[in-house]
């Protein structure tokens, strides 16, 4: 159930009590910045992530690979050795959380791409910035929704717009069986229909 809570915007319920894991501060933390295009990015990410190398984030703004290495000390300087590059001021990390770096002060319509880890670069009208190792890649562009969707589903992925007035529907649009799920979810969890009704989803 707590999964389901997750993400669903106060559609399925109100969470009263929550409880939250955290793990012990690693030993040492490095930033690096290494210039390469981002086809090659992505496939060293590919290489990296079979291998015991620490990385705990990764990004490509379209011009360098940045990436966080955290761990024991021997482990993660063996990392920063082989990989080379140059050190990345760790506030990086942050500005990329808060969407202060330059790339979200474009004035078009901002999306956030999911996609699988694994997908190649995604041929997609505008500028992208991928983050979370590929997985999650942020998109501005003027581009109609219909286009933008279809070029990420094409890929497996979906698209959520972030920037309000943008698009009538933000979130990607439902199939025929996935809105027959959720209406069924939505129907055991909120059988009165109090929790954002349409906050997602029109017909949910």
């Amino acid at each position: 159930l707590s999964r389901l809570m997750a993400g669903s915007f106060g559609c399925l319920g109100v969470l009263t009590e929550v409880s939250l894991k955290v793990l012990p501060k690693p030993r040492l933390c490095r930033s690096l910045r290494v210039e390469m295009p981002v086809d090659r990015a992505l496939l060293k990410l590919a290489e990296w992530g079979q291998q015991p190398v620490p990385i705990t984030a990764a990004s490509h703004d379209g011009q360098a690979l940045h990436l966080r290495l955290e761990g024991g000390e021997g482990s993660v300087n063996a990392a920063c050795d082989r990989i080379g590059g140059n050190t990345l001021d760790t506030g990086y990390w942050q500005d990329l959380r808060e969407q202060r770096l330059g790339f979200f002060s474009d004035p078009r319509p901002l999306w956030r791409l999911s996609l699988p880890t694994d997908t190649a670069v995604v041929a997609l009208p505008g500028e992208q910035l991928i983050d979370w190792a590929g997985a999650q890649r942020w998109l501005k562009s003027d581009a109609d929704a219909q286009v933008i969707r279809a070029i990420v589903s094409e890929v497996g992925g979906h698209a959520i717009c972030f920037t309000a007035g943008a698009t009538s529907s933000p979130f990607q649009p439902l199939g025929e069986p996935l809105l027959r799920y959720h209406r069924q979810l939505k129907t055991q969890l909120d059988p009165q229909g109090i929790f954002n009704p349409g906050r997602m989803y029109s017909e949910v």
